[in-house]
């Protein structure tokens, strides 16, 4: 069995009712139908209309992220849906903390990389480097590719983080 050529990642952009439940009721529609959620962000937007922005990334073809988005929409906390990869064009950003131990020289070529991808070193101590490193999702997939055979120890990514061009708001 091959696998389907018009699977495409897609970030979807949900403004939510900031309510207890909300979160789950969107969740568990991913998790009820088999659908898999790669990247996950919430966050309360505006504190005065008690909304949330939650970012998701999921992968499907053009069907399946159509009726992905027509499912969400009829959710009760949900008050828009919008796909940044094909509606709106959007800027998506990620940050993530990068832990690398290792001898003398893989921690001078450790520090030496982290200038091309513009880390930051937030943590040292004479065993390991903790680097701050934000971007695009594949900058930061780059970076962790670049550390693992420097010692790489522990990642932890905060998910995507998009938001749509130009000045009209979602």
């Amino acid at each position: 069995m091959s696998k389907d050529s018009r699977i495409v990642r897609h970030t979807l952009s949900v403004i939510v009712d900031n309510e207890p439940g909300a979160l789950a009721r969107v969740v568990g529609l991913f998790s009820g139908r088999g659908y898999n959620i790669e990247s996950l962000n919430v966050a309360e937007v505006d504190h005065t209309a008690h909304t949330s922005r939650i970012t998701l990334v999921t992968s499907g073809t053009p069907e399946v992220i159509d009726q992905i988005q027509a499912q969400l929409a009829r959710l009760v906390p949900v008050q828009r849906v919008l796909d940044l990869t094909l509606e709106t064009p959007g800027v998506e950003r990620e940050l993530a903390l990068i832990k690398v131990a290792g001898s003398a020289d893989q921690r001078v070529e450790a520090m030496r990389i982290s200038q091309e991808y513009r880390a930051s070193v937030v943590d040292t101590t004479l065993e390991s480097f903790i680097f701050e490193v934000a971007g695009e999702p594949s900058k930061i997939d780059a970076f962790v590719e670049a550390m693992r055979p420097l010692g790489l120890v522990e990642v932890s990514r905060t998910g995507v983080a998009a938001i749509t061009k130009g000045a009209a708001a979602m």
